[in-house]
């Protein structure tokens, strides 16, 4: 006795799902072949990896569960020639696909070409670009609209009033290096992402950048009540930019001394640099508050801050620890954070060996 529902196959069918087998394989995006009884006919290498599908035969509906898309298939097997939705998915991560479904005919042989183009990356990109405008203006206007309300105040009300005017240029002084800073930084993150794709060759020794940027510090520190402290061997010597790599050091030392300084009296702050066969690392860390777990991920994000009035308060534009990523990133290294409540921060910069 035979299953009346079970697909059958013969000679014709092994000799196509072969020739389309062979044709999707050599496709990039993840690829499902639909015939007439809505079962898969054939599959690509990166449908099976999306689906987690087995062999072929099985009912489409089986592991794809969108009615969107199996609506689709359906007008496509029933005499459309084209199709296009939009498919996303929140678990286990989100992602979203434009699934364009198309006819294909063969000797009398009717399927649907159900083809996924993945729109995850660009669609993170995109939204990452909105805000990062949004923020940047916000960033700017705040300052602007100070500046204007001072200029028209010194213009009217105060024009005769030495005491104001001397007030409000201070400010208006405080505002403008506010806003040259922010625009600095965010020229500085467009020439490293320009240039994020090739990597420094130039031998560069981060002892002496600990001890340079030690020294520059060094006042910034005993303003703040800071222990600075560095541990370095001889010498550490990497492939990199040293402008770049400065920059690196700088922005966490100082990060390190005007964020670190909140918690346990004596405030430190000890920057090492170790090395091992392979690899030399820069870490910086404090005894200070420390940060909360749900900050940790998103710290390196531009504009994101912990303490958005304290922040500002101090100088900062935002665009620090994206500024360092981006270097890291560049040098082909990894940076890594780790922090507790109470139990202050470490930044660590990984980079290889010259």
């Amino acid at each position: 006795m035979t299953d009346a529902s079970a697909p059958t196959t013969n000679a014709s069918d092994d000799a196509r799902r072969r020739l389309v087998a062979a044709l999707i394989s050599a496709l990039p995006d993840p690829v499902l072949i639909a015939d007439r009884n809505r079962r898969i006919f054939a599959s690509n290498a990166g449908a099976r990896e999306l689906f987690g599908i087995g062999r072929e035969g099985n009912a489409l509906a089986m592991s794809i569960r969108t009615p969107d898309v199996l609506d689709a298939v359906n007008r496509v097997l029933d005499g459309a020639e084209r199709e296009c939705v939009l498919w996303g998915e929140r678990v286990p991560v989100e992602r979203l696909f434009e699934v364009h479904v198309s006819a294909f005919s063969l000797d009398g042989f009717r399927a649907a070409v159900i083809e996924f183009r993945d729109l995850t990356e660009a669609r993170r990109v995109e939204r990452m670009r909105v805000d990062f405008i949004a923020n940047a203006s916000h960033e700017l206007r705040t300052p602007l609209a100070s500046l204007l309300g001072f200029i028209e105040t010194l213009q009217g009300p105060a024009k005769n009033d030495a005491a104001a005017r001397e007030q409000f240029l201070g400010i208006m002084r405080d505002q403008a290096r506010r806003m040259a800073r922010l625009v600095d930084d965010l020229l500085s993150l467009s020439r490293i992402e320009q240039n994020e794709h090739v990597r420094p060759q130039t031998p560069v020794d981060l002892v002496q950048i600990v001890r340079h940027v030690a020294d520059t510090l060094d006042p910034v520190a005993r303003e703040n009540g800071v222990d600075l402290t560095i541990s370095t061997p001889k010498e550490a010597v990497v492939a990199g930019d040293r402008d770049e790599l400065i920059r690196v050091a700088e922005n966490l030392v100082e990060n390190a001394i005007k964020y670190g300084a909140g918690g346990t009296s004596p405030h430190r702050v000890s920057v090492e640099v170790k090395q091992n066969a392979r690899e030399m690392t820069l870490a910086v860390s404090d005894n200070g508050p420390g940060i909360a777990p749900e900050h940790l991920p998103r710290l390196t994000e531009r504009f994101y801050r912990v303490d958005a009035p304290t922040s500002r308060a101090k100088g900062g534009t935002g665009l620090g620890l994206a500024i360092v990523k981006h270097i890291v990133v560049r040098h082909r290294g990894r940076l890594t954070i780790e922090s507790a409540l109470g139990a202050g921060t470490k930044f660590q910069v990984t980079l290889p060996k010259a």
